[in-house]
Order: C-alpha cells, then structure tokens, then sequence
C-alpha cells in the first residue's frame, strides 16, 4: 500500500493507478536518473489481463519521447477482483525536470479492452521510493 508520500492517482473505471518517483542518480551534465513505481488496482468484479503500456516523457524543453512497451518486463499479469500490481521502471532525462504520463491496456476476462490512464508523474524532486511499495 502506498504511504503518505507524495503520490498521484488517476481512476478509470473501478481500475486506480497510484505513482510516485525517486530521484536515483544526477551528474554534472544535468542528466538525471528517475525510478517510478506503478501500482494498479483491480477495484473491478473481474479479473485483467494487464497487456501493455503506452508512456510519454516531457521534458522541460519541450522535448517528448514516446515509450510503448508490450507487458511489464516480460510479464503479462492477471489481476483477480481486490488485487494489486506494482512495476518499477526508470527514465533518463536531459535537464531538470519532466512529465510522465499515458496509459496501460488491458483486457478483462470477457474480452473488453480497456485503456487505463496512468497519473501525470511530475520528475522535478527527491521522493523516496521505498516507501511506495504495496
């Protein structure tokens, strides 16, 4: 579960997503290493297949890179009604700060596609990610 640290939420549908970052590394070229946690709640009567991600990186600049992903490292997780998901993941940036954000797809067991809006994840401070964890 996520603790009271600062955190975004977005609900769509009886699916809630919950993120929240950490800055991991910064070097005197003002390159920056983020680590973000997803955690996807199936709030739902029935199970998810969760298939793919779809995410967007801002930058400061203006500068946006598009980041679609098949599953979530290599795996394609079933979320039974009252269960959680939580993926990790890092993003290199060129400047100080930036924004994530897109969507998931999943499926449900009677073949509904969904698109899952992910929170707007705003990479401009030190968060601790440990703290996130379910």
């Amino acid at each position: 579960m996520l603790n009271n640290f600062d955190y975004s939420t977005m609900q769509t549908g009886d699916i809630v997503v919950s993120a929240c970052q950490e800055l991991l590394e910064k070097n005197e070229s003002r390159q920056e290493l983020w680590g973000y946690v997803l955690r996807i709640e199936n709030n739902s009567d029935e199970r998810i297949r969760l298939m793919a991600k779809d995410v967007c990186i801002t930058d400061a600049k203006g500068n946006s890179r598009h980041l679609p992903s098949f599953g979530f490292n290599g795996e394609l997780p079933d979320l039974e009604p009252g269960e959680c998901f939580e993926y990790e993941e890092t993003a290199q940036l060129d400047g100080i700060s930036a924004v994530i954000y897109g969507y998931c797809k999943a499926v449900t067991t009677k073949g509904k596609e969904l698109n899952i809006k992910l929170p707007v994840l705003n990479l401009s401070s030190s968060k601790d990610i440990s703290a996130c964890l379910c």
